[in-house]
């Protein structure tokens, strides 16, 4: 795959563009998909054409010049590329969700400037989650306000010092841009502070070592007395202060990412089972594909497969839906779909990928064909939310109505 530079302004796609467009890219990725996994070949090459492409700008909001496409829309995009590579597709997922915190909490100075940056291919990253601390919504990095700058700006002349360490931080080291979660001041409310990749005191290290999602570089980001201005801080917290659907639009990525490792298992088994297996004397066939054991088997999985698809396609129509009349009950329905695609993708993933070997006998747990791939990055990814939780939420609203919790897990 060659290496492209981003252009000045990358391709608006509307709908149709982008899911072709997105699975033509997708055809590309699983060409070399084995050998980067199985060599821990970052996909730097791949990030490059994946901005070129304008996918990652299809959110962008229209008065902006973006295309600002459907969350449906989006949720298939993510589905097509992590059939390709889930590790490709899962990089980019922060800059979905940040270019989002902008829509929610931006100023119109701040939208100006980073939509406009994203729509000359810029890529934004994340510094957001913490080793070491009581749970995952805690947080011990922080905005320490320094002397006022010389010269006044947008947003009062302040400027701020972020200290902190941040791990998981997929898509910082090929990001432009890394949105930091920080406290503003000593335990105060949580903000995003934008620091460029590039900045002093910002230092990206490249040390994952997951068992699957081996190449999206969920790293360590370490940020030590890092010099932002007031302009560039958007707060949080007050995108939970009413309805929202900035948690449920992040978690159904997330989704559509299992979704389409899931898809991926089931098309690379049957590949395996029509050229490469023998079929099981028992069943008295020429082709192991023909052994009804085998078609039943590769029965049950697409069924599982096609109902998880579909909970991740309705789940993006109840987060659109939530987005043009936003109150608590439609927030709330949405997080719920949401729920029921997270917890499905999570079971059928996980399932499917470890099913294919049931399917496709011995050989196919060789190294070499690297096909236990798709189980590691299924069990890997689908550790970033317990499902059991989305589970919970769902029979609480079952028994008695109970809407979920306000927050950016469900």
């Amino acid at each position: 795959m060659t290496t492209l530079t981003a252009p000045a302004t990358v391709p608006v796609l509307d709908a149709d563009a982008a899911l072709r467009v997105a699975a033509d890219l997708a055809g590309e990725l699983a060409q070399g998909a084995v050998r980067r996994d199985a060599e821990r070949v970052l996909p730097a090459a791949e990030l490059d054409l994946l901005s070129a492409s304008g996918l990652l700008a299809i959110t962008v909001p229209a008065e902006h010049g973006g295309a600002d496409l459907p969350v449906e829309v989006v949720a298939e995009v993510f589905r097509l590329l992590a059939a390709g590579d889930p590790s490709v597709a899962q990089v980019p997922h922060s800059h979905f969700v940040y270019v989002n915190a902008l829509r929610h909490q931006g100023t119109p100075a701040q939208q100006a400037f980073f939509f406009g940056e994203v729509l000359r291919g810029r890529r934004l990253g994340n510094a957001q989650s913490e080793v070491g601390t009581k749970h995952v919504r805690e947080h011990r990095t922080t905005l320490t306000e320094t002397t006022a700058t010389t010269g006044p700006t947008a947003d009062g002349g302040r400027t701020w010092r972020l200290d902190g360490e941040k791990g998981y931080s997929t898509g910082a080291l090929f990001a432009d841009w890394i949105p930091v979660l920080a406290h503003l001041g000593e335990d105060g409310p949580m903000h995003v502070a934008w620091v460029e990749r590039t900045a002093p005191g910002v230092t990206v290290v490249d040390d994952w070592a997951g068992m699957g999602q081996r190449t999206t570089a969920s790293g360590t980001v370490r940020l030590e007395g890092v010099a932002v201005d007031d302009s560039r801080i958007t707060p949080y917290h007050l995108t939970f202060e009413g309805p929202q659907t900035y948690g449920a639009f992040a978690q159904l990525l997330h989704a559509a990412i299992d979704a389409g490792i899931a898809r991926a298992a089931v098309e690379d088994a049957a590949s395996f089972v029509t050229t490469m297996s023998r079929p099981y004397p028992d069943a008295g066939v020429e082709r192991a594909a023909d052994d009804p054991l085998v078609v039943h088997a590769f029965g049950e999985m697409d069924l599982a497969v096609r109902g998880a698809e579909a909970l991740v396609a309705e789940a993006g129509r109840a987060v659109d839906r939530a987005d043009a009349h936003l109150t608590v009950e439609s927030a709330g329905a949405a997080s719920l779909a949401v729920a029921a695609a997270r917890a499905s993708t999570t079971q059928v993933s996980v399932s499917v990928s470890s099913r294919l070997f049931e399917v496709a006998g011995t050989r196919s747990a060789l190294d070499g064909l690297n096909l236990h791939r798709h189980w590691r990055n299924a069990r890997t990814h689908t550790l970033h939310d317990p499902a059991s939780w989305k589970v919970q939420h769902l029979g609480h609203h079952a028994l008695e109505g109970t809407l979920p919790p306000n927050h950016g897990q469900i």
